[in-house]
């Protein structure tokens, strides 16, 4: 088998990598390809990935490439966990909402917009080399915004099997179990317990919890309650989780608690990105050390939890045809009634050789559903406008989001957009003229 990852000289690939080390004996790797435009970041990254295969006696080979097309040829998985612009996009993101008095996020609001119109031509490429070398290949996108994108490849390549991954869901659910385990003395594995969750990537909500199948969602519930009355600052209302008995997926902190985030955020520098920078230069310093073999115990201050056990299972639950539920990103094909069956959404899927099938599920209720198909009308567009270069689909993006800016200042935000990501957005460069230099 040969596995190939686009963005391999990501500071999450050794973990990803250790995930394929402790599945040996369910998963028959032969060649692990990591593909990166970013050479000497590659050879990093990809040098530190070959010694800890090489110190478990170098099971399978580990294969560093700047070519796209040839690190995909051949390949069972594509997984891609790739950033256009790398981190300093990254930063012009954040500081693009700031500019506006917007919300300055990566995954979501003005800055996830212009992270897909980098992202989604990208991945569109990268389908396109996998249709063409590597047909039948299961691609795992990674790369944020992951619902977005994977909304992009449904519409753009459906023709490539595609599903996208997040690590929210599982860190959710090891919380809950962490709270059940406090409660009751007992550990319980993971393998024993399914999450109910629905919506989209980073804005999704869990209404329930299963232990051997029976339901300990009222328990999970209680504490979270019992928690939140005990706090000063708690990060859900009681009365709104008593209410909706649902708890959110902590992204939707953003919408819900909207000026709080903003006065946050008038307190950088530093922001996220600006933090990761600083994580990923010592990470990358470390990683250099000839004599590192193992994990440095930093990685898990530059987020992620969990990463490599959510890729590493799903490709183990597809190849072995095992049958498990995951929760990703996939169009739904039905599975909500009375909602668009072409849309991508995150939710409980079961996982066999023969595909990943989404699991019948209610449709959310009215308080949920209308922030729901705001933000499903701005992905749609986004997808539109990044695979199109339609620039009227992207001003009209930004105008239903319900994070972007009022309509006086819609025009002004897209502007400064594009002229930000200049460089990254060809698509566009038919009908806008280059930005005057800053």
């Amino acid at each position: 088998m040969k596995i190939t990852i686009i963005g391999g000289g990501s500071t999450y690939t050794p973990e990803l990598v250790s995930g394929f080390l402790e599945r040996l004996d369910v998963l028959p790797l032969r060649e692990l390809w990591l593909m990166d435009i970013d050479a000497e970041r590659l050879a990093i990254v990809g040098g530190f990935v070959q010694r800890m295969v090489e110190a478990r006696g170098r099971p399978f080979r580990v294969i560093l490439s700047t070519h796209q097309r040839e690190a995909i040829g051949g390949a069972s998985y594509v997984c891609t966990q790739l950033r256009v612009g790398q981190m300093q996009a990254r930063r012009e993101d954040e500081y693009l909402g700031w500019r506006h008095g917007l919300i300055g996020q990566e995954t979501t609001g003005v800055g996830g917009m212009a992270k897909a119109l980098r992202t989604i031509p990208v991945l569109l490429n990268i389908a396109k080399d996998m249709r063409e070398t590597a047909p039948g290949a299961l691609l795992i996108n990674f790369t944020n915004p992951a619902g977005l994108i994977v909304e992009a490849l449904s519409r753009y390549a459906p023709d490539v099997p595609a599903v996208g991954v997040c690590n929210v869901p599982i860190t959710t659910k090891m919380r809950f179990l962490e709270w059940l385990k406090e409660s009751t003395g007992q550990a319980i594995a993971p393998e024993r317990a399914e999450l109910k969750t629905l919506g989209l990537n980073h804005l999704s909500w869990h209404y329930g919890l299963t232990v051997d199948g029976k339901d300990v969602w009222p328990q999970v519930l209680a504490m979270a309650i019992r928690q939140a009355k005990q706090q000063a600052h708690p990060d859900w209302e009681p009365r709104f989780l008593e209410s909706t008995r649902m708890i959110p997926n902590y992204y939707l902190q953003y919408y819900y608690y909207t000026e709080e985030k903003l006065r946050e955020q008038r307190q950088w520098p530093p922001s996220r990105a600006e933090q990761v920078m600083r994580i990923e230069a010592e990470l990358l310093r470390q990683y250099a050390d000839p004599a590192l073999v193992d994990l440095p115990v930093g990685l898990m201050q530059r987020g992620g939890a969990y990463y490599s056990t959510v890729a590493t299972q799903l490709i183990t639950a597809h190849y072995n045809d095992l049958g498990e539920t995951h929760i990703v990103n996939i169009p739904h094909g039905g599975a909500v009634k009375s909602w668009d069956a072409r849309w991508v959404l995150e939710m409980p899927a079961r996982v066999s050789r023969h595909g990943i099938t989404p699991l019948p599920a209610d449709p959310l209720p009215p308080f949920a559903f209308g922030l729901l198909a705001a933000v499903k009308s701005y992905e749609i567009l986004t997808a539109r406008a990044a695979a199109e270069g339609d620039l009227e689909a992207a001003y009209q993006a930004l105008l239903v989001h319900p994070l972007g800016p009022g309509l006086r200042k819609v025009q002004a935000v897209l502007e400064d957009m594009l002229a930000t990501n200049w460089p990254y957005l060809p698509q566009f460069h038919g009908w806008v003229s280059p930005p005057k230099a800053r």
